[in-house]
């Protein structure tokens, strides 16, 4: 099955801590002895950005993996209002080979979808990727590669969008002009969006809220100023990053 492809949530017994669009209540994820995911909690409402920063090694993949329902937690439960949502992996798995309409046409057709033309239409006008349709995967960009990515996890018109890394690999040119089309569908298409990033200085810019994650364990969610402001001292810390780092190493991270 393609890495793209929508999946259901897990759920499991737990009451729900919240009424938002997604929620995620007491998880844990055990791989062994290992624990990845320590009770964590949190919810976001329709429209809202949500960034999951962290060392590596934190579990904010693992997490989105859950929210996606690719794996079941080990304990704790995961809803989102709806049965489905799109995730958008590091790494996906698309045909360089095809064109970006083909392409389109073929997840279109995985998916489902009650009419495969119109809507890779309507994802290739959206993307801004019309007039790249009939061009080689393989030769586009990096960062037209991603919003094709992007536009294969968006298929099924799913209201929460989960993006694992999504500007890892993009230049500040094209990140600039990924986080215009992604910062648009939330703000005109209430998409609730949870994505991954080692950049902070990227979280803080386009992210309503973090979610600060060390060893498994949610230490903070809140906006970035809120961040800033729960760092102890004497105001030295004036940029993101810097407070950012300060958190984890107040925290013993």
């Amino acid at each position: 099955m393609p890495p793209l492809r929508m999946r259901r949530a897990a759920v499991g017994s737990l009451p729900m801590v919240s009424t938002g669009l997604l929620a995620a209540d007491g998880i844990v994820m055990r791989f062994g002895r290992r624990t990845a995911l320590r009770g964590v909690s949190f919810s976001a409402e329709p429209g809202e950005i949500v960034a999951v920063i962290g060392p590596n090694g934190a579990g904010k993949t693992t997490l989105l993996s859950i929210l996606a329902g690719l794996q079941t937690p080990t304990e704790g439960r995961v809803s989102h209002g709806v049965r489905e949502v799109g995730w958008v992996p590091q790494q996906a798995a698309v045909y360089r080979k095809l064109s970006v309409a083909e392409n389109l046409r073929l997840f279109a057709r995985l998916e489902r979808v009650d009419d495969v033309d119109a809507t890779v239409m309507r994802m290739l006008a959206q993307t801004g990727l019309a007039d790249r349709a009939g061009d080689e995967l393989g030769a586009l960009s990096g960062g037209n590669q991603q919003r094709v990515n992007i536009a294969i996890g968006l298929l099924a018109g799913p209201p929460v969008l989960l993006l694992d890394e999504p500007s890892s690999s993009l230049d500040p040119r094209q990140r600039e002009v990924l986080w215009a089309f992604v910062s648009g569908l939330a703000r005109e298409s209430a998409t609730t969006v949870v994505f991954t990033t080692h950049n902070v200085g990227e979280a803080e810019r386009y992210a309503d809220r973090v979610l600060v994650l060390a060893d498994g364990e949610l230490l903070f969610g809140g906006t970035p100023a809120e961040l800033q402001a729960a760092v102890a001292g004497d105001g030295a810390d004036r940029d993101f990053e810097s407070a950012f780092v300060r958190f984890l190493h107040e925290r013993g991270h």
